[in-house]
């Protein structure tokens, strides 16, 4: 039986990689890397290439952990470390649904994301930075891409889960430990 011990989980914007992340985390005890976290400085400013790199790299220097995000910029650490990707690879339609109503409720609510920084309104909806926009364009992109990615010689290690439903993600979670979800469920 394969042993989980570092996991990236990955996918397009939407399809829930951070709660699915989190859900791990606490399933298995092990650590949760929000790659978002360790990007966005204030402002909605990305970090520069070398600390981003340099934050990853220390995050990922446990024995076991689960990293969620698609960076291509620290893909080589992230994949390179890890024992397994859980490629959430839903319809565009739920994926689109699922992005729509997180925006109006982060836009909404006020939450804060990452060192401050909160979606608003007019960036959702009236922005080139929209991740609604986001999603459209990467979308299809990431479905061509990923298959590729994986074929990768510097990739043969990984064991790759692709799951295409809510449902099965949640059989493959429940499999994990065989105790079921804990905490919040998938949607």
């Amino acid at each position: 039986m394969h042993r989980f011990q570092r996991i990236a989980i990955v996918g397009t914007s939407g399809t829930g990689k951070t709660t699915l992340a989190q859900q791990v985390g606490r399933q298995l005890g092990i650590a949760h890397i929000e790659l978002d976290a360790l990007h966005w400085e204030p402002n909605w400013t990305a970090a520069p290439s070398e600390v981003f790199r340099a934050r990853v790299a220390e995050a990922l220097a446990g024995d076991c952990w689960v990293a969620d995000g698609n960076y291509s910029s620290v893909r080589d650490l992230v994949w390179g470390r890890a024992d397994t990707i859980v490629w959430l690879d839903y319809s565009f339609g739920l994926v689109l649904w699922r992005s729509l109503r997180r925006a109006i409720w982060r836009s909404t609510s006020d939450v804060e994301l990452w060192s401050g920084n909160r979606e608003t309104w007019r960036q959702t909806f009236f922005s080139r930075d929209s991740i609604l926009l986001w999603v459209l364009q990467t979308y299809h992109r990431r479905r061509r891409e990923y298959p590729l990615l994986l074929s990768q010689p510097e990739y043969a290690h990984l064991s790759v889960v692709r799951v295409r439903s809510p449902q099965e993600t949640r059989s493959w979670l429940i499999g994990l430990t065989g105790d079921g979800v804990i905490g919040g469920g998938l949607q």
